[in-house]
């Protein structure tokens, strides 16, 4: 580097002065244009000030990128983690089971985990098995996703024709959690499940709403499908952490939809699948009614197939009641259109006995869906109030579609 280009700003201008100063006469300095020298100089050296800054921006962002791929090659480079289950503590050693293989290993427990190491608890472990760290209690992801709100938002007065049904659940599963001395003083056992058998879209799963809403519990909702799992043992596992994630919540309903999914009649093919489901099944049964007490937790299943459940799925203990959900009658569907349409506005000739009489045969699914055809058809003509032609329309339309969907026809 030159002497010239070392040289700081206020140096160049001393330096052009002293120059003029002994080649010109002192007088004769141009004054001015040593002032235009030094504004250029003076935005120069602001123009330098700005470069240095976004050079310092740009260093700080590479230098976060350096430790962000320093993170990423140092998470990389580190050998994995396994799963364990800790199987026997005795004093600092723990003899524990690594998930997957089913190995047993019997390893020291560390100093940091020593008294907080107990059996049943999950925890990492390196390659040489030694404890790295404890995993929370074992609640499935996928059990955590069914929880519901603590009130479903459903209530008695939602539902219509069933009277008779929602008064044996209520005494099954509301009473035992709302008025418990009450069968204290009678000195009975509160029943402890109900399943609930009959077509599609009879409403079970809105009583089991309705009960969690009045009985002010936590409804759990899951279907019989989920608990079949790909790899073995998983679908037990659900199961157990279904049923503990109901004790932590107590007091809560679980909702089994579809149970026939995995209470079936047990059978074996030789296959792998078929004693899976039938494991599940088993771990099922041990919790509805096995050593451990389900606590404030009461159990209500729905199915439409209830001849194919296991019998020792049906035995009381596990089911005290077996209650059929059966299709409306005519009051009952005169209420149904009653409760979907207590929104809506009716025109005068609409007549709720002309349609309960038309609609026999129907769920109140059906119905649901019948009233908001009308409603749509309503919409189409851009009107302000439904007649009942409009209802006439929705029947012919949901009675079509379900002649295409139905071998047979809909009244089979």
């Amino acid at each position: 580097m030159s002497n010239a280009s070392a040289e700081s700003p206020i140096e160049t201008i001393t330096s052009k002065v002293k120059t003029k100063m002994d080649t010109e006469n002192p007088n004769e300095i141009d004054v001015q244009s040593l002032l235009n020298e030094i504004e250029m100089l003076k935005v120069k050296n602001e123009s330098l000030k700005a470069k240095v800054l976004e050079s310092s921006m740009l260093a700080s962002n590479y230098l976060k990128d350096v430790n962000r791929l320093k993170n990423q090659l140092e998470q990389l480079t580190t050998p994995p983690l396994f799963i364990a289950s800790v199987l026997e503590v005795n004093d600092s050693m723990a003899l524990i089971r690594q998930h997957g293989n089913n190995q047993e290993v019997m390893t020291k427990i560390p100093p940091e985990l020593l008294g907080k190491i107990e059996a049943g608890m999950r925890v990492c472990v390196n390659g040489a098995f030694s404890m790295i760290s404890i995993i929370n209690r074992a609640a499935d992801v996928r059990a955590q996703v069914m929880e519901l709100i603590r009130s479903p938002g459903i209530d008695y007065d939602m539902i219509g024709g069933l009277d008779d049904v929602i008064e044996e659940v209520i005494e099954t599963v509301e009473l035992p959690l709302t008025e418990p001395e009450l069968f204290e003083t009678i000195g009975i056992e509160p029943p402890t499940g109900v399943l609930l058998y009959g077509e599609p879209g009879t409403g079970k799963t809105l009583i089991a709403k309705a009960v969690a809403s009045k009985a002010k519990a936590t409804f759990i909702r899951m279907s019989g499908s989920d608990l079949i799992q790909k790899f073995v043992g998983e679908g037990s596992r659900l199961v157990k952490d279904v049923f503990q994630l109901a004790r932590d919540k107590a007091p809560s309903i679980l909702f089994i939809d579809e149970i026939d999914a995995v209470g079936g009649l047990r059978t074996h093919d030789g296959t792998t699948g078929s004693a899976e489901v039938n494991r599940t099944m088993l771990q099922l049964l041990a919790e509805m009614d096995g050593f451990e007490s389900r606590g404030n937790v009461k159990i209500i299943a729905a199915t439409n197939r209830v001849d194919l459940l296991d019998p020792a799925l049906l035995r009381p203990g596990r089911f005290d009641r077996v209650i059929e959900v059966p299709l409306p009658n005519e009051a009952g569907r005169m209420e149904i259109l009653k409760i979907h349409t207590r929104k809506m506005n009716l025109a005068d000739d609409v007549n709720f006995k002309k349609l309960a009489i038309m609609t026999e045969g129907l769920s109140g699914a059906d119905i649901n869906v019948i009233v908001k055809e009308a409603g749509m058809f309503v919409l189409r003509r851009r009107g302000k109030e439904i007649k009942m032609q409009d209802f006439l329309d929705g029947l012919e339309k949901v009675v079509v579609d379900e002649d295409m969907n139905t071998p047979g026809g809909m009244f089979v």
